[in-house]
């Protein structure tokens, strides 16, 4: 019975190589799956036929394939794995007695099971090449980051107490560094959770795909204050964790909203106002329905005497007003009096979407001060009634930084919809897409404009908040600089005076062929800072098994692709990285002393197809909004199906590592260190904790201790990582996804605390939840 099983196996597995490495053959791909499927038939019929013979084949197959694997890939575990594990099954199958036993001399006097040796010698060979692949890693960069301080007191913008937070990245800066050093490399193995607060804002059936818990808490005084996925603001007792004032705006449910999320809220304490007055200090609300309500700090009660009875309505002056189209998801930032919001619009909906104006308000009365709209940058004064700004414009959904000596606030801005047709963009949609603009905080006017795609066809949005940060130079000379991650893995070094790179930005040629009507850039700018990954090639595709690895490795060949920037196409497109991004709106996180960076870069390829309108289905009653699948692109004479690049089995079909830590000197803009980061602990139904290197969504946070915190990869943990070398130091094992930035602060009594949320990503597939949890050393 053992043998016909094992005749049943080979044959089967060898038809299936058979057919498709023939396939990958005539796509001009690697000859090895033919061969493999043609071994394995081969085996099966000797096997079928009695014939020792099948062992002798099988073991100088396995040699073959263990050198095939070492010149495709070297010594590394996970791809000689991927390559190997099935073909090592296969062999200790023709190992069983019950196969071996059938195999051997029908005519000696007493017969006797065949040799295992044919087999057995090849299968020891190849697990002393992979115990010797598990003790390297070629992926690794190991180094170590400058320990010594550059400057004594550096500037980290805004007057914001070392023991507090006060904005989204702690100041507008947008650093994510705290001063506070209680937790260091030594101790902060110690970390216990200190309070855990459940908000009750769950994930519900009728939510959209990309419910979320993105936000990064604020701790002012003694009180923490977040928001939820579904906008409830909340206020927390700094040391205990318990609950001071709820406030729901009720923004209920709509399944035309892409995203179901709060990044955060801002605080503002008005310095004309007595203490302790109603609404002294406010807490500022975005919500997704696409408001802004001012909240007494205090009490949660609405403060009537902003806007319209506490609630500016940011649909005003739209052209179109879609429900569920427009919303913000991040928090606006405040400086001089006004308060600076941006919004986002539904990526790939329609052609007839909101603008994506950047708008100021006068942040006592909500009155509106100026707005800059980049498909009519010109104009800046408050628009007039019965006029509009500019239709699906491009917008900015990201959170902005704010350098108020000079006057100036940053803006990350995407790209006009739809993200994969450039036809019939505006001059101003063409210089303003994907890029950081520096408007003035009193007219916003803009004073300098850094691009970082040129006519973007691959939703290269910049995400993130740009870091500020006055780096010294050689001659000893301070720099005022703002550091830019974008989703292609370059980070812009800017002088944020003038967006002149500080360290250097050129040009490099991309690739051409568009879809008729449209065009490619010739090239593309690329920073010296960049952590792009190479151009993917076949070898590169990797699977559970020889079968899903061989499938990746025909639809490579099927997909066109000839390298980062390839246009979007009818036959479907490779688009790496990806527009998950090498970096996205988590930013990076800056120690403006050390003047370091620590980043977690991220690698996944995705696809695009575009779709001839008259392809495209009418829209399902059911239907809700993604980002993911087929993107409708109304008005546009092309939709699009997005989403990664997996192989059969919905694992990525490039090779991990999909996740790194990295450690970068800004001064010298080297990058010292990447290390993998994460496990597949709960990306497979058994919790393995292989360190594979995982992709993620989130920030970092640094402190002056030396220590950088990190969750945001797919597995449900918090990290501490040495900044110096990016080791792990420690983790802890989270309830639900913690694909947030944490944040930190300290009490009267100098104990530190290091606090994210956990709530999950609907788009990564993480394990929702409501939590709230602090940790701190023990007490003394």
């Amino acid at each position: 019975m053992t043998r016909i099983i094992s005749i049943i196996i080979f044959g089967v597995l060898g038809l299936v190589l058979l057919a498709g490495g023939m396939q990958l053959l005539m796509l001009g791909g690697s000859p090895f799956y033919l061969v493999a499927g043609i071994v394995l038939t081969l085996t099966a019929v000797l096997i079928a036929m009695r014939r020792a013979l099948a062992l002798w084949l099988y073991g100088l197959f396995i040699i073959v394939s263990l050198g095939w694997a070492i010149f495709e890939v070297g010594f590394e575990w996970w791809q000689l794995a991927a390559r190997g594990g099935l073909i090592i099954v296969l062999g200790l199958v023709l190992l069983l007695p019950g196969v071996r036993r059938r195999l051997g001399d029908p005519y000696a006097d007493e017969p006797r099971p065949a040799s295992a040796i044919p087999v057995a010698i090849p299968i020891v060979i190849a697990l002393i090449v992979a115990g010797f692949s598990m003790t390297t890693d070629p992926a690794d960069v190991s180094g170590s980051l400058p320990t010594e301080a550059v400057v004594a007191q550096p500037r980290y913008g805004g007057n914001v107490p070392n023991d507090e937070w006060h904005q989204y990245g702690r100041t507008p800066f947008g650093q994510r560094y705290s001063p506070l050093e209680q937790i260091t490399p030594q101790n902060v193995s110690s970390l216990k959770v200190a309070w855990e607060y459940r908000t009750g804002d769950v994930k519900l059936p009728d939510d959209v795909g990309e419910t979320t818990y993105q936000v990064t808490p604020l701790k002012v005084g003694n009180t923490v204050y977040l928001c939820t996925p579904h906008n409830w603001a909340i206020a927390l007792d700094a040391a205990t964790g318990k609950e001071k004032w709820k406030y729901d705006p009720n923004v209920g449910l709509n399944p035309d909203r892409q995203h179901q999320t709060c990044r955060g809220v801002t605080y503002y304490a008005d310095p004309a106002a007595p203490a302790g007055g109603p609404c002294a200090a406010r807490v500022y609300l975005p919500t997704s329905d696409a408001r802004l309500i001012a909240l007494d700090a205090a009490t949660g009660s609405v403060c009537t005497s902003f806007a319209d009875q506490g609630v500016l309505h940011l649909e005003t002056g739209m052209p179109y007003n879609p429900a569920g189209y427009y919303y913000s998801t991040s928090p606006p930032v405040i400086a001089r009096g006004k308060i600076i919001i941006g919004g986002a619009v539904n990526d790939n909906y329609s052609t007839r979407e909101q603008s994506g104006v950047i708008r100021a308000f006068d942040v006592a009365t909500g009155a509106l001060v100026w707005n800059w709209d980049s498909g009519n940058p010109g104009e800046t004064a408050p628009l007039p009634p019965g006029r509009t700004y500019t239709a699906n414009s491009p917008n900015s959904w990201s959170v902005f930084s704010v350098d108020e000596q000079l006057g100036l606030v940053y803006v990350p801005l995407g790209n006009q919809v739809p993200d994969q047709l450039g036809m019939n963009r505006s001059d101003n949609v063409e210089k303003y897409s994907s890029s950081i603009v520096a408007l003035d905080v009193d007219t916003g006017r803009d004073r300098w404009v850094r691009q970082t795609v040129r006519h973007d066809l691959w939703d290269m949005d910049v995400p993130a908040q740009p870091v500020l940060v006055d780096l010294t130079g050689k001659d000893g000379t301070a720099v005022p600089a703002l550091v830019g991650p974008t989703k292609q893995g370059d980070i812009y070094v800017l002088d944020r005076r003038t967006g002149e790179p500080v360290i250097p930005v050129r040009e490099i040629p991309a690739p051409g062929g568009a879809i008729e009507g449209d065009f490619a850039a010739p090239t593309q700018p690329i920073s010296d800072l960049t952590l792009r990954p190479p151009r993917l090639r076949e070898r590169d595709m990797w699977g559970i098994t020889l079968i899903d690895q061989m499938v990746c490795r025909i639809k490579f060949h099927q997909l066109r692709y000839e390298g980062q920037y390839t246009p979007p196409s009818l036959e479907g497109t490779i688009v790496y990285p990806g527009n998950f991004g090498v970096f996205n709106w988590g930013s990076v996180a800056v120690d403006p002393a050390r003047q370091v960076m620590f980043g977690m870069p991220t690698y996944l390829a995705f696809t695009s197809r575009l779709v001839p309108r008259d392809q495209i289905a009418p829209k399902g009653e059911d239907e809700k909004a993604s980002e993911q699948g087929l993107n409708r692109n109304e008005g546009a004479p092309y939709g699009v199906y997005m989403g990664p690049f997996l192989s059969p089995l919905g694992i990525p079909c490039q090779a991990p590592p999909w996740g790194y830590v990295a450690g970068v000197d800004l001064r010298t803009g080297k990058t010292a260190y990447m290390h993998r980061n994460g496990t597949v602990y709960d990306m497979t139904p058994l919790p393995l904790p292989f360190k594979v290197g995982v992709p993620g969504i989130g920030g970092p946070m640094i402190t002056k201790g030396g220590v950088a915190f990190l969750a945001a990869a797919v597995d449900d943990y918090l990290r501490a990582y040495d900044l110096t070398t990016g080791e792990q130091l420690w983790e802890a094992r989270l309830p639900a996804g913690g694909q947030a930035t944490p944040m930190s602060y300290a009490l009267a009594d100098g104990r530190q605390y290091v606090v994210i949320v956990a709530g999950g990503h609907g788009s990564v597939g993480t394990k929702p939840g409501d939590y709230v949890i602090a940790y701190a050393l023990p007490k003394q």
